[in-house]
Order: structure tokens, then sequence, then C-alpha cells
């Protein structure tokens, strides 16, 4: 419990209630006072025995009243004096601040929850008990974002993104490592994947233009039931990696859109080669330069059209004619038929996916 918190309470009390106010913990230590300067003085009459009492009761012309954990009351609240007016505001400040207290700390233990979930920390047993002692919702929709920062400034992305997300009992801020940050949104009915991308937009566009912060993000589907958090995140780093390998110039990378892509990904390395093997003759892959690759994207990119493809290059038509005959004789494939046009195409994505994983090799 942050005594910061308790101090905060304290300091707004203080002119309501025209007399000493603040709290001791279980180690006889005042952690907040109205007198600033009593903070950190020790209190020997306060111990365990003390703490454990239900009722108000009277030490050195002040009232003390405990609080916090039922079994245990780790805090105690002092007024001074010892008339009925000063238990008044005693037994007054316990319930306030113990309420606090628990919030505070419910709040806590559901964002170490809500992380443990994710990480797949927690036994798929304990999740629907420990769902219940924090009175969380399990059978809501929500989804989670993987927010990976690329180029980091003085600010905070932590800091922004609570900001950005300030309702607590909803949405969960949780820091994975140096570089990414998760998202744990529980969403209204009728939420659309469009309407994710929007969002994660949203937070692409804040962190750069408000505060120089470049990031990517990766959106995982969405679940309903909180176990199910956990393949939420799986997916949106799966996202985020397919998205650095196959497109890396995308900010937003849905696992629902990753098409083809994720197929390639999640292929054994091995028969990846086997695959490049097959398809090209020795060495004729690494025979095409750039300029050649080039013509390759946008010929796909315009459907097989000749005549479209050689317009958007600014390029004669029998001149794309003669580098897809060139291509072809270099591969043994023509990208005007349909079939070696898709082989090509996942071929050159498996190269791609190779070259990204050179460990894998």
């Amino acid at each position: 419990m942050s005594n910061r918190l308790f101090q905060g309470v304290i300091h707004q009390m203080r002119d309501t209630i025209d007399r000493t106010i603040g709290i001791v913990d279980e180690t006889s230590v005042v952690i907040a006072c109205s007198e600033l300067g009593r903070i950190g003085e020790v209190n020997e009459s306060i111990n365990a025995e003390t703490l454990s009492s239900t009722v108000p009761y009277v030490i050195n012309g002040y009232t003390y009243k405990s609080f916090g954990a039922n079994q245990r009351p780790e805090y105690a609240v002092f007024v001074s004096g010892t008339d009925e007016a000063a238990q008044r505001y005693a037994g007054l400040l316990a319930i306030s601040l113990n309420s606090i207290k628990q919030y505070y700390d419910e709040k806590y233990d559901r964002s170490n929850f809500i992380k443990s979930v994710i990480l797949d920390n927690i036994l798929p047993g304990d999740i629907y008990l420990k769902a219940r002692e924090l009175h969380f919702n399990s059978e809501v929709t929500r989804v989670v974002m993987l927010i990976r920062i690329t180029s980091k400034t003085d600010i905070s992305a932590y800091d922004v993104l609570q900001n950005l997300f300030p309702d607590k009992s909803k949405d969960f801020i949780i820091n994975i490592n140096e570089t990414e940050i998760a998202l744990v949104k529980e969403l209204k009915p009728g939420i659309k994947e469009k309407d994710l991308e929007k969002l994660a937009g949203s937070i692409v566009d804040t962190l750069s233009s408000e505060f120089y912060t470049h990031c990517t993000v990766g959106i995982g589907t969405i679940v309903m039931g909180i176990k199910d958090l956990a393949h939420s995140f799986k997916e949106a780093q799966v996202a985020l990696e397919v998205g650095k390998v196959f497109d890396n110039e995308r900010t937003i990378v849905s696992y629902d859109n990753l098409g083809i892509a994720r197929l390639v990904y999640q292929l054994p390395t091995t028969l990846c080669e086997m695959f490049l093997k097959e398809v090209f003759k020795k060495g004729s892959i690494d025979s095409l330069d750039q300029e050649t690759l080039f013509t390759i994207q946008k010929f796909f990119e315009n459907n097989l059209n000749v005549s479209e493809t050689s317009r958007k290059l600014f390029v004669h038509r029998n001149t794309l004619v003669y580098r897809l005959e060139k291509i072809k004789k270099l591969t043994g494939l023509d990208l005007r038929e349909f079939e070696d046009a898709i082989v090509f195409k996942v071929a050159l994505m498996v190269r791609r996916y190779l070259d990204a994983n050179p460990t894998k090799y």
C-alpha cells in the first residue's frame, strides 16, 4: 500500500477535522500525519496486540481505530482527543481509509492477475478462482494489443497509455519488457476489426505526433472468457513478428489479416528450404536483381495485368514482356500464368522468412 496515498487523504481531511490526525502501521511507525514533522515517528504503544482490537481505544490522549484485513488489521488511524467526537472521527476515517486500501490493493492485484493470465503463469484451474476472489468479470469480450516501442524518448510510453485508457477497472496496461507493453481492452458489443485497427491507429498517432515515440501494434483476436486472453496475447505477438518479416512498413498488424504470411511463418525452416530447391533452379532466385524484384512486386500488385503494370512502371509494354520472359528463362516460372504466379509469390515469402531468421537454418 502506498504511504503517499494515505498521506494524500490525511492532507485533504486536516482542514475538515480540526485536530491532529494520522496513521500508524504495524511496525509502530507513523506513516501519515496532518503534522508532517511527525511522519517517521515511532509509537511504541502500538503493536500487534493493540492493532487486533475491533473497537476504538485510547492511548496517551489519542483515540485509535484499527483497520486493514479483517483477520489481522495492519494499520490504525489516530485522532487527538478522547471525547466522543474523536471516536466518531477515528471510526469514519478508518472506514474511508480501509475502503481506499481495498480499492488500491484490488486494482494492483488485478493487474498482476491479468499479467499472469496472458503470460500463462497461472494454472488454468486457478484462473476462475482468483477472478472470483478479485470480483473480476470473467465472461466479457476482450482483446489484447501488444505495443512494441521502436524508437524511445524520455517520455514513458507506459504513462501515456495509462492516460489514454483511464478506466482501470476495464482496461489494463501491462509492462511486458523494456520495449513491449500490453493493452488488455474490454470491448462493447458490436465492435468490429476495423474499430480495433482505428483504436490501434490512435495509439500510434498519439505516441508519434505528441511524444515523438514510434511504435508498432499487434492485434490479437477478440476473445470471450478470461482464460483465452493468453491466446489473444500470443496472436498479437505473432502478428508483430510476421509483420516485421513480411511487411515491416506497417505500424498496425492484425492477426486476423495475416493471410498466407501466417502459414509461411509457422512452417519448419527445413521444409521451407526443400520447397525453394524444388521451385527454383539452383541459384536462379539469387540471380534476380532489385529492379527485377521490384517489377515482380508491381506485377503482383496489379493482378498480373501487363498493360496496367507497364503504365505504373512507366515502361513500354514490350519492355515488361521482355522482363517477364527473362524471369521465366531464369526460374522456369511464367508469372503471366496464375499457378506459376502463386508459386512464385509464396516462394518469395518463404525466402524472406528464411532471410529474416538466419539462426533457424
